[in-house]
């Protein structure tokens, strides 16, 4: 073998080595996807997992997260329909769909982040300032219902009575009856955001509000709804026990006088009929002996009346005739 033979090979041998070193071949890992640039311009994007080649100091590769990534908003102070303000604070979910269009958009996570911090926070408050305060805070009417049957339960009220109660609990229940719920809201909120990042190579999963309070000027205004709604709850079970007591009196004394009035009825029946038989024995007793019987009811006469009589005139009369007359004796 010559000098310039082993030359030639020795330089082969060293590019090879060079190559390598270089790193012609690049690993996309499971759950990454990786953009490869060439002076700044996009030449290709892998959302597999795998081994692929570059061309050595020429192409650049930028690895980006394939996973489902979280993004924690800061708290908002936003206002309801009702112009009253809360604060919220969300959490949102999303991934990189369009590694490309991602890589042209931002280039790094933090830029993504910054931009979808935005249009989240822009979404938010567009949802909740065009929706009441009950809508955003409950899910459903479980908590109005469960608690007017709670109500019910405790002050003993019968189901047929339910609804004269909700008639006279007239306490805003319309403002307060859930239509469309957290849930729905959290949704809307989602498909404002996607309007706004579809063409960032972005797919925003959901929005989701980790935390909802009330300001402070709104807790001391809720308090005393609060107060407001129980007191004309207590004032309803109290208006309705009235009408029930007066239902009941009135159920009472109409019970009272149809008793009396039998009792009344028996107790006649009962003289009318004793009456008939004194009058039947006084009436067989005068006919075995009129004269016994004139006498007998001359002396229980003088019984009741003599003792009354403070001076006698005279005695010289029929109604004394058993006690001063000789032929009364018998």
């Amino acid at each position: 073998m010559t000098n310039k033979s082993a030359v030639k090979i020795f330089s082969v041998i060293l590019a090879a080595i060079l190559l390598l070193a270089a790193g012609p071949f690049y690993v996309v890992n499971e759950g990454n996807q990786a953009v490869v640039t060439r002076f700044g311009e996009i030449v290709s994007s892998r959302t597999n997992a795998g081994l692929y080649f570059k061309i050595p100091f020429l192409d650049v590769v930028t690895t980006y997260p394939a996973r489902i990534l979280s993004l924690d908003g800061d708290n908002a102070r936003i206002p309801t329909k009702e112009n009253q303000f809360i604060i919220v604070d969300t959490t949102s979910r999303w991934k990189i769909s369009d590694p490309s269009l991602f890589y042209q958009s931002f280039k790094t996570l933090d830029a993504a982040y910054n931009k979808l911090s935005d249009v989240i926070d822009s979404s938010t408050r567009t949802v909740i300032t065009r929706n009441r305060l009950s809508e955003i805070v409950r899910s459903s009417n479980i908590i109005n219902d469960r608690e007017s049957k709670e109500d019910n339960q405790i002050a003993g009220i019968e189901d047929e009575d339910s609804a004269e109660i909700e008639a006279l609990v007239n306490v805003s229940n319309n403002n307060e009856s859930v239509v469309k719920g957290r849930n729905a809201l959290c949704k809307e909120m989602a498909e404002e955001a996607r309007k706004m990042v579809g063409e960032y190579g972005i797919q925003l999963i959901d929005i989701v509000p980790r935390q909802i309070k009330y300001s402070d000027e709104l807790t001391e205004s809720v308090y005393n709804r609060m107060i407001k709604e129980r007191n004309q709850v207590a004032q309803a079970y109290r208006s309705l026990g009235e009408g029930k007591k007066a239902e009941w009196l009135g159920k009472l004394e109409n019970e009272k006088r149809t008793i009396e009035s039998e009792a009344y009825r028996r107790s006649e029946e009962t003289k009318g009929k004793a009456d008939a038989e004194a009058a039947a024995i006084y009436t067989s007793a005068y006919t075995q002996d009129p004269e016994f019987y004139e006498f007998w009811k001359s002396l229980e006469s003088y019984k009741n009346t003599m003792g009354k009589f403070e001076t006698t005139l005279s005695t010289d009369m029929d109604y004394f005739k058993y006690l001063y007359s000789s032929n009364g004796k018998r």
